[in-house]
């Protein structure tokens, strides 16, 4: 695959297939309204109750939530912006990256994770997408009918994806900003509780949910970065588009939570939702807010097909986005979010150690040798084992909420005498660990191409 390519016009679309190079047209405008398209989901508001209320200690006091919020994402936003920068550089998307971490084949065992976290977010979205449009639109008895209008418009928008990008950025932004601000004003106008009655103890593990979601991106940003026009767009478009906007739909459900809906409820999605259709007008802001929630499928479906063609790179990605769509359909037809909470600390405790393994061995030895992104890129399954060790700490620390997956890490816990705390975040001291333990073989891997 190239190094880098020539610019192409404005009008240049997404090659079809590895063989073919990526068009570099992708200005930091357009970095911005994707990322910060990306940030904003209607997940957000709903996600902010697991956030205020985490499921093994006392409930956060607003200002403590909002603080997690505010780190959470600035972590997690660094971690996609660090991710982006190889994309961009390269002109490799994601999981093509990966063979230079792991060799070709190796490759392949991230590529079919990354694979089964994107369809899952795909089927997730899609199901949220139905859900919303219901509410908004009760045309139909049935969900069905939704399921499938979303799954038609994510396949459409797949297809032509950088044409989605530059849509995004000249008017699904500003559009969600205007929303997001009105919501804002009109949640505000009602009254208030305390906003420091409640605990802090649990800061560290709501700020884990806020990571969780963000670093979710992070093994998808060079699919887009590589049309990037330069590194720092890639860089500074990623961390500053995502940062504002997933705050401001974290805080948009935190908001909703301190004045209008009831944090227990037993459908906190439906109740989240109408208080925003309550607000005057407020079917046309939701509605915007839905139509916008169409490019998180289409980024998660696209990504998810440039990862199928690291391991077949000649196909035409066209025949895999109708079927990773299709099944994302099926599937949304079937599932629920009730797990959604689940689903993020399992996928955070495999990608947080994942890209720290990456990062530390991309930048580390990125000035002594040129990062291998071809065929032939040799097996190097040493570097498995720091992203074991970090999947390892991680689930130490928070191993989520599944009765049998939890008691087996307890016993771990308790054979260790490991006492676990309060403060200890999970995704900060996995992303460590892997940093420590990939480190020496880093230095190692320098020292001999600088010798031989």
């Amino acid at each position: 695959m190239a190094a880098s390519v020539e610019a192409r016009p404005a009008a240049a679309e997404a090659p079809l297939t590895l063989d073919q190079p990526a068009p570099k047209v992708l200005g930091w405008l357009d970095q911005i309204g994707l990322w910060g398209n990306l940030g904003v989901t209607l997940l957000a508001p709903v996600g902010a109750v697991f956030v205020l209320l985490p499921v093994t200690g006392p409930r956060l006091s607003f200002e403590a939530a909002g603080l997690a919020v505010i780190v959470g994402t600035v972590v997690g936003a660094l971690m996609i912006a660090a991710a982006a920068v190889p994309g961009a550089q390269t002109g490799a998307p994601s999981m093509v990256l990966m063979r230079g971490l792991f060799g070709r084949r190796l490759s392949y065992l991230p590529t079919a994770i990354n694979i089964v976290q994107l369809l899952g977010w795909t089927v997730f979205e899609i199901v949220v997408i139905a859900s919303a449009a219901q509410q908004l639109l009760p045309w139909h008895a049935h969900r069905w009918p939704y399921v499938l209008v979303a799954g038609g418009l994510t396949a459409m928008m797949t297809i032509r994806p950088l044409g989605v990008v530059r849509i995004l950025r000249r008017y699904a932004l500003a559009a969600v900003v205007l929303t997001t601000i009105y919501l804002f004003v009109e949640l505000l106008r009602h009254p208030r509780p305390s906003l420091t009655h409640g605990s802090w103890s649990g800061f560290w593990s709501a700020a884990d949910v806020a990571i969780a979601v963000a670093v979710s991106w992070a093994p998808l940003a060079s699919d887009y970065t590589r049309h990037a026009r330069s590194t720092r767009s890639a860089f500074g478009g990623a961390f500053v588009g995502y940062t504002i906007t997933q705050v401001a739909g974290y805080f948009l459900g935190l908001v909703a939570l301190a004045t209008v809906v009831e944090a227990s409820d037993a459908n906190l999605q439906h109740d989240m939702f109408a208080a925003f259709i309550a607000v005057p007008v407020g079917w046309l802001a939701f509605g915007v807010l839905v139509l916008r929630e169409l490019d998180e499928s289409f980024a998660d479906g696209y990504s998810a097909v440039v990862s199928m063609q690291n391991v077949w790179p000649h196909i035409d990605r066209r025949v895999f986005t109708v079927a990773i769509c299709g099944v994302a359909t099926v599937g949304a037809l079937a599932l629920n979010i009730n797990d959604y909470v689940n689903f993020l600390y399992l996928l955070a405790s495999v990608l947080v150690p994942l890209t720290a393994v990456f990062l530390v061995d991309y930048f580390g030895t990125r000035r002594t040798h040129t990062w291998d992104v071809t065929a032939t890129a040799p097996p190097r399954p040493l570097m498995i084992v720091p992203w074991v060790i970090g999947f390892i700490t991680y689930q130490l620390l928070n191993p989520g909420y599944i009765g049998w997956w939890v008691r087996m890490w307890q016993h771990v816990d308790r054979w260790l005498h490991l006492t676990v705390q309060s403060w200890m975040s999970a995704s900060v001291f996995s992303f460590l660990i892997a940093v420590i333990a990939t480190v020496p073989t880093v230095a190692l891997r320098r020292r001999r191409m600088i010798s031989g």
